[in-house]
């Protein structure tokens, strides 16, 4: 499993929305994304001036059923 890059908010948002997502709904600085084809939901934090913390990354990535790798592989 390769080792997961220090991410911004807005590139991992940008990543979710090429896997599919769609934006869904914010409230304050949280937005929840939709994903029809697998009925798959998940709330992200948006606080732009941070990098996602390594936890909080492996976790959305988890949410949304794919593998560290294809996950990067959307990055490009």
């Amino acid at each position: 499993m390769p080792k997961l890059p220090a991410l911004k908010v807005i590139e991992v948002e940008r990543i979710l929305l090429k896997a599919g997502f769609i934006k869904w709904r914010q409230k304050g600085s949280h937005l929840s994304l939709y994903r029809a084809k697998d009925n798959r939901s998940l709330t992200i934090p948006r606080h732009f001036s941070k990098d996602m913390p390594k936890g909080t990354l492996r976790a959305i990535i988890d949410q949304t059923g794919m593998t560290v790798e294809e996950f990067l592989e959307l990055r490009k």
